[in-house]
This record gives structure tokens, sequence and C-alpha cells, in this order.
């Protein structure tokens, strides 16, 4: 059998060069398409692991935040305790109390701060309204704008703020011009 018993039915010349019928172009967009979408999904993985990882550490950093906010009144109370103890020291067994519990509140902040809760509200400090609760405000021996006295400590984790401090705020010298205006929302 020759070509000439089987004619075969010509093609145009852009069929012939088509392979076979299947457009190029279709194709090529269809592979453009796919890895435009698998470069999503991998960015999309990538943005969902980055999340998951942020917020993993935000939880290591935070997860005493309630069990804090609960030791914090023993801290207060151990502190005030001490405060209000009277300084004569004749009684050794007396002493040693109080000794005992200058140790036990020592060790109750050096713990909190080994995970992070640090005491915040220091005398002469700047008042920083996130940290720091105002009370009041009036002339004294600090600088306008910083803290004068300190009537409870704070606690700040991480950069959250678990406790502001209630500080009273120095307006400046008493007599003097305030050096500096501090906005204080009560």
């Amino acid at each position: 059998m020759t070509d000439e018993a089987n004619p075969q039915p010509e093609m145009p010349e852009d069929a012939a060069n088509d392979s076979g019928g299947v457009d190029i172009e279709a194709l090529q967009a269809e592979v453009a398409r796919a890895r435009d979408e698998k470069l999503r999904a991998l960015a999309d993985a990538e943005n969902t692991r980055r999340r998951a990882e942020r917020q993993a550490a935000e939880a290591r950093t935070y997860a005493i935040d309630r069990f804090a906010t609960d030791l914090l009144p023993i801290a207060d109370t151990l502190g005030r305790a001490l405060q209000a103890a009277p300084n004569d020291t004749t009684d050794e067994a007396f002493a040693n109390l109080i000794h005992g519990l200058e140790l036990t509140e020592r060790q109750l902040i050096d713990a909190f701060a080994r995970h992070g809760l640090k005491r915040v509200g220091e005398k002469g400090e700047a008042f920083d309204p996130k940290i720091h609760q105002a009370v009041a405000q009036a002339p004294g021996d600090q600088p306008a704008g910083a803290i004068q006295e300190v009537m409870q400590v704070g606690y700040v984790l991480g950069d959250r703020t678990v406790r502001a401090a209630m500080v009273l705020v120095s307006a400046g010298p008493a007599g003097g011009a305030p050096t500096a205006h501090v906005d204080i929302k009560v």
C-alpha cells in the first residue's frame, strides 16, 4: 500500500505545528496559573507558620498573667506588713521574724523577675500613663512630671501592664513655676 492508495487529508500548516491540536498558549497560561497558586499556597503556609510561632511566643511570655495577678495582693500584704513593723529589734525572736518576712518578700519578687514580671513605679521615675496611674499631682522636691510618691507599686509582664503603679506626680518645686505640665487623667 502506498501513500497514493491511502490518501491523507491535508492539514493546514498551523495545525501541523500545533502538536496535535493542543493549544500551547492555553497550556502555558495554565502552567503560569498553577505556579502562581503554588507560590500563594507556599506564602500562606509561611504566614501561618510565623503567626503560630508568634502566638506560641506570646503564650510563653504571658502564660503567668492571671497567676501573677492573683499573687500581687500577697506581695502587697508582705510589703505593708514590713512597713508597719516596728523598728525595735531588741527582741531577737521578733527581729528574726522580720528578717524572715524580708527574705520571703525578696524571694517572691525574685521569682516574679525570673518569670518576666517586673516592678514599676519608683520614686523619681518620669510619669508614664501606660504603666502609672496618677492619683494626685502636688508640688514637691522632684522635677515636674516625675513620680514624687508611690502609693502602690505596679507590675509589667513583657510589654503588658499587669497592674499600673498608683503614684503621686510632682508638679515641680513648691512656690516656683512648674517647668513642665503633665496631663493626668484620673
